[in-house]
């Protein structure tokens, strides 16, 4: 089953379950869709207006990279699934198995992929996003903030579908080396969705940024 191509409300419903996939990697991975279709329709809402000929050129670079990036978190819905599965699998051998600890860590560090990937996705389609807050047309900049609220959500969602994971590992030195990573992702992230936010929410309160 591809998670993608059911409706929303069953989707919902599925994530709702007691399955295991969908989980929080999954609906990470939508909401970035969601906030990288957001940055799109912005785009839409740009090009082709004289008011915004000069930055053309730099919305529609912006605007395709979302596309690409958009189509790729999709893909990550069922990537993450499928990284999870053997993980599923490992939990339910018998504790007195040989080679199980092998088998969970390797399982352990495959979980873990698809939610990085998430979150490197989702810091590339905030960068995209900025551009169409501060270029794009002042019509459509609520819909370029809450891109960027959807964005943060999911890269922060991921992180935690990360740190579940590397909690149990046994190499510490790799765990903590992805908890680094993650953890410069999630502040760069933060701070550039805070700022797109907070111009966005003052541009429509009539605020000085």
């Amino acid at each position: 089953m591809d998670y993608t191509k059911e409706s929303c409300r069953d989707f919902a419903r599925l994530l709702a379950s007691a399955e295991p996939t969908p989980g929080g990697g999954g609906a990470a991975a939508i909401a970035a869709a969601l906030g990288s279709a957001l940055g799109e329709m912005v785009a839409a809402l740009t090009l082709g207006k004289k008011r915004y000929a000069q930055v053309e050129p730099e919305i529609r670079a912006a605007a395709e990279e979302l596309g690409r990036l958009r189509e790729r978190l999709l893909d990550m819905v069922m990537e993450d699934a499928r990284g999870f599965e053997p993980l599923s699998r490992a939990y339910r051998l018998p504790k007195d198995q040989p080679g199980r600890d092998e088998i969970l860590e390797k399982a352990t560090m495959a979980a873990c992929a698809a939610p990085r990937e998430i979150m490197v996705l989702g810091c590339r389609a905030l960068k995209c996003v900025e551009v169409m807050a501060e270029k794009g047309s002042v019509m459509a900049v609520s819909d370029a903030g809450c891109a960027a609220a959807m964005i943060k959500a999911a890269v922060d969602s991921a992180a935690l579908n990360v740190y579940i994971n590397t909690k149990s590992l046994k190499d510490r030195k790799r765990a903590e080396s992805m908890n680094t990573a993650c953890h410069e992702m999630q502040d760069g992230c933060a701070l550039l969705a805070e700022e797109i936010y907070t111009k966005v929410k003052s541009s429509l309160l009539g605020q000085e940024s």
